[in-house]
């Protein structure tokens, strides 16, 4: 009988040679590809990802230490004026400032803002109205968005329906205050475990006012500069340069080997502040804080340290308001000589 063989389209075979799924016909991908690679050698996963963020940073680490000694290294070419200077800035992170209050405050001061955030459908008032004729009068972008999303934009703060994004301060290298061209005899103050914006604004207007060159605040256990210190400052912090210091007594070091006497203000300071006799010399005036005053190293940096005489009455003044008496002092000496 005629089998299927004999069908229109059937092919006989013979003999055993490949067939499909037995793997004969794919040797090269049965071949080994070789021992997988390490987690941090691929690509997308997240410990190369990891691997090269941490690469970056001891890069940038590497290149801060580097180039002479200073203030994080920053110049390579010498410390005094007439060095090379590498131009690095800080910048701090950004700020979310909220509520209907201090939204307005901040506007009203002409805080440098970002962005401006309202909430849908939110019950205005006259904070509200004038914060939004306000925001427009500048140009400054207004996004509309859910109250959800402000409670994520503002961690949770007591928003009331409206926040506002303050950008980064871009600070100034300490070295950029060292200045033999900045007119007058240079005069820059340095906060010493100064904590509290406000104290730091009210410092900024009153060298704004004196005729200060600049602020020098350390890295770390200091207030840096945020929207309260811009509010508190009056405007002045847009004119007056705020430097952010990796180590402040090295940085006062720069600052003594570039010509500067070195200056503390503390209640127990062996001189009275209008005995001092450098004020016509270029001068760094160092205020500590209000708790602590100078701290020991700084306080063993410093030329001298001056106080400020004041009635039994009052023990002490606050950082603020005693850098202002200074300042005042200081102006006074040099236009009397």
């Amino acid at each position: 009988m005629p089998g299927s063989s004999q069908r229109r389209g059937a092919v006989r075979k013979s003999g055993k040679g490949a067939t499909s799924g037995s793997g004969g016909r794919g040797k090269r991908g049965l071949r080994g590809k070789g021992p997988t690679p390490k987690a941090v050698d691929r690509e997308y996963h997240p410990a190369h990802k990891k691997a090269k963020s941490a690469a970056k940073r001891d890069a940038a680490g590497g290149a801060r230490g580097q180039g002479g000694h200073g203030s994080g290294g920053r110049r390579p070419g010498g410390s005094g004026p007439g060095g090379a200077r590498t131009q690095r800035r800080g910048r701090s992170t950004a700020e979310m400032v909220a509520g209907r209050n201090s939204v307005l405050e901040a506007l009203r001061a002409a805080v440098p803002v970002t962005t401006m955030y309202i909430a849908t459908r939110i019950d205005s008032d006259d904070r509200v109205k004038e914060s939004l004729k306000r925001a427009a009068e500048v140009g400054l972008p207004i996004l509309e968005t859910s109250r959800a999303e402000l409670d994520r934009l503002t961690d949770g703060a007591v928003h009331q329906g409206i926040a506002l994004q303050v950008p980064p301060y871009d600070y100034a290298d300490p070295h950029d205050l060292i200045d033999p061209e900045a007119p007058g005899v240079p005069l820059v103050v340095a906060l010493d475990g100064i904590t509290d914006p406000r104290n730091l604004g009210a410092i900024i207007r009153s060298v704004a006012a004196f005729g200060g060159h600049g602020v020098l605040v350390p890295e770390r256990r200091s207030v840096g500069m945020t929207a309260s210190a811009w509010k508190t400052s009056a405007g002045a912090a847009a004119r007056v340069p705020v430097a952010k210091a990796a180590n402040l007594t090295r940085a006062l070091g720069d600052f003594k080997k570039a010509g500067f006497f070195v200056v503390g203000l503390d209640m127990h300071g062996e001189l009275e502040l209008p005995d001092l006799a450098l004020t016509d010399s270029p001068l760094v005036l160092v205020t500590g804080s209000e708790g602590k005053g100078l701290s020991r190293l700084v306080r063993e940096t410093c030329d001298q340290v001056v106080s400020i005489p004041m009635s039994s009455a009052v023990e002490s003044l606050n950082a603020g308001l005693a850098t202002g008496v200074a300042l005042y002092e200081v102006a006074r000496q040099r236009r009397s000589r």
